[in-house]
Formats: structure tokens, C-alpha cells, sequence
């Protein structure tokens, strides 16, 4: 009995010493953050390089692939971004208005570290443009249509109180420009800059567009304002042309229009459509060309619709609506009206009930 009692002694006490050597084998396993990681600004107005340099004594784990957490966002936004990569380096785009700030650390993942994966603590970076110029002296109410997918434009108002001489420049850049480009034709009032006509932009869609306008005063310095948005997002279409409306029958009509001009597809419309009968008005929408209506009475003496354009959630995220079509009307008529008084006039009359001879006109 002795001998037994001995033997579950051994036992508990080498559960006990490989328990602790296995906490203690996965204490020991340490790595260290990136190094050297920063935050660069290659002047693509806000587009930036996130880069970090591999951890120190990296070389005891050879036969690990390392991976990096990245999390970075706008200081004023609530929600990080999160990426895991190999790489050593991250682009994305920022609001060069607000700081920016990021942090990285090192991943090991759990068959180089019996079971769990290391982490290393966090390496933090921050990035502000040098404030220049007061708030005010800003521009005002930038506004960017991207006309019929053809040709973007630009507007602004100058920024509050500045002088009459302070002169502003537009600066762009996606991907696929070697730098920042300046607005090559700039739209004018007075002397003063207030838009841009922007050349065609090859490749420019469903990627970021990047904008800033700064600006130049013998008395004080302007502060620049930035701008981030797609093309695709913006852009306002003709309106649709060659619009018909035809009275099928009593109590049915049917409205048909030419797809607006230009280089946007069939199927990236949507189509808003004002349809008037009397005094009753109702809007509705569509993805077709054509759309049929149910009158309210057979005895309604005029019918009108007009429609406008946008471009549509499988094409864009968002869009503008186009100007409003032509109205086009379907009217009772004098000719129209007589027969139906002529037919009422034949029952009538088979009714032995004799209608005046002035009911006859309208």
C-alpha cells in the first residue's frame, strides 16, 4: 500500500510540474512590436503609406509566418479600420481635414507557440497637416457633379471675410496620375477662382478622386480644405427626351421614353415618373423605359407625365437626379368630346329622349 500511495504521489506531482513547464513554455514565448512604423504623406492629397519595418530578434522564428494587425482611422471617427497583412506596408485614403492616427502590432500564430497566438504590444503613429490660416478663411459649399459620366465640375464659394485679391487653386489625384494635378481650367468671376472645368479623366471610376483647394493672400494665410469622393457617385445624367403617353383603353395608359444620351449603360438607370391625371398627381419609379398606369376614371379630360434619371444602386452608390423631361399631355378634344356626346345622343334618342340642338358643339 505504501508503494502504490507512492506511486499516485509521483503521479499529481508530474501533472503538476508539466502543467506549469507547459504555462512557462508559453510565458517565454515573447515577440516584439514592429519597428520603426510611421506614417507617410506621398502629396496624393490624402491618399497615405502606413510602414513599419519587421520586429526585432524576428530570427528566432524562422519557421513562423508573421502576420501584422493594423487599425487605423480619421481621430474623429468612432470606428477603426482593421487589416491583417505580410506586408510591411498599407495604403488607403484620408480626410487630410482631421488628424490621423494608427496603431500596428505582431502576430505568431499558434503552431509556433504550442497551441495560442502571441501577440506583441502596439506600436502607435500619428499624422496632421500643419494648421495653416484661420477656419474661416476656408472655401464654402464645394460642390462636384460628374455631368453625364462626360466631364466633372466644380464650384465653391470664397471663404468668409477674405479679400478681394486672395486667390484659390484646385489641386486632384487618383490612382493612375504619377502626381497631383493642378485645375487646368479654372472657371472665373471677376478675376477670382471659383471652380473647375476638369479635362476627360481617363480611368478615373470607382476609385477614389482626391481634391484639395488651398489658397494664396498678401494679408494671411488660407487654409486648404480637402475632398474625397468617386466619380460614379456623383454623377448627374441628361434627362430622358422623346416621351409618348397613350390611352390604351378606358381605364389604362402607357408611357414610354428615350433612355438618355451618353455613354451610361441601359441597365445603370432608374427613372422617377410625375404622372398627372386631372388634379390627382403621383409619383412612382422604374428601371424600364415604359410603365403602365391605371387611370382613376374614364372620364378624366387630361393626362400628363414627365420623368427624370439617376443613375441606380447597381452602378453607384449614390447619384443625382437628372433635370425634369418635357411634359408630355394627352388631352379630351373638341372631336373626341362630340363623338362621345353623339353616342350618348344615339341611346338617348333610342330612349325617345331628344337632346338640344346646341348640345351638339362644345
Amino acid at each position: 500500500m505504501a508503494f502504490v500511495h507512492l506511486d499516485v504521489l509521483c503521479f499529481y506531482s508530474l501533472l503538476i510540474c508539466t502543467a506549469f513547464s507547459s504555462v512557462s513554455s508559453n510565458a517565454e514565448i515573447k515577440v516584439n512590436p514592429p519597428q520603426d512604423f510611421e506614417i507617410v504623406d506621398p502629396g496624393y492629397l490624402g491618399y497615405l503609406c502606413l510602414q513599419w519595418q519587421p520586429p526585432l530578434f524576428l530570427d528566432k522564428f524562422e519557421e513562423c509566418t508573421v502576420e501584422y494587425e493594423l487599425k487605423y482611422r480619421n481621430i474623429d471617427s468612432e470606428d477603426w479600420k482593421t487589416i491583417i497583412t505580410k506586408n510591411l506596408h498599407y495604403n488607403d485614403g484620408f480626410d487630410l481635414n482631421k488628424g490621423v492616427e494608427a496603431k500596428i502590432h505582431t502576430l505568431l500564430p499558434p503552431h509556433c507557440t504550442n497551441g495560442s497566438e502571441v501577440q506583441s504590444l502596439w506600436s502607435e503613429a500619428t499624422y496632421w497637416k500643419s494648421p495653416q490660416g484661420s477656419q474661416e478663411t476656408k472655401i464654402q459649399e464645394m460642390d462636384c457633379v460628374y455631368y453625364n459620366w462626360e466631364y466633372l465640375l466644380c464650384s465653391w464659394k470664397p471663404g468668409l471675410g477674405v479679400h478681394f485679391h486672395t486667390s484659390y487653386q484646385l489641386f486632384y489625384w487618383y490612382d493612375g496620375l504619377d502626381h497631383a494635378t493642378q485645375c487646368p481650367d479654372y472657371i472665373k468671376v471677376d478675376g477670382q477662382n471659383i471652380g473647375c472645368r476638369f479635362p476627360h479623366l481617363e480611368a478615373s471610376d470607382y476609385k477614389d478622386f482626391y481634391i484639395c483647394v488651398n489658397g494664396s493672400s498678401d494679408s494671411y494665410p488660407i487654409r486648404p480644405s480637402y475632398f474625397i469622393f468617386q466619380l460614379q457617385n456623383i454623377v448627374k445624367p441628361l434627362p430622358p427626351d422623346y416621351l409618348s403617353l397613350t390611352v390604351k383603353n378606358s381605364e389604362e395608359v402607357n408611357l414610354k421614353w428615350s433612355m438618355p444620351q451618353g455613354p451610361i449603360p441601359a441597365k445603370c438607370f432608374i427613372y422617377e415618373i410625375e404622372f398627372t391625371e386631372d388634379d390627382t398627381t403621383w409619383v412612382t419609379t422604374t428601371v424600364e423605359n415604359e410603365i403602365r398606369v391605371a387611370r382613376i376614371s374614364n372620364e378624366s379630360q387630361q393626362l400628363c407625365f414627365l420623368v427624370r434619371s439617376k443613375v441606380n444602386i447597381y452602378c453607384s452608390d449614390d447619384g443625382i437626379w437628372s433635370e425634369w423631361s418635357d411634359e408630355q399631355c394627352w388631352k379630351v378634344t373638341c372631336l373626341l368630346l362630340y363623338k362621345q356626346k353623339a353616342v350618348l345622343k344615339t341611346i338617348f334618342q333610342r330612349k325617345q329622349e331628344v337632346f338640344s340642338h346646341q348640345d351638339t358643339f362644345c
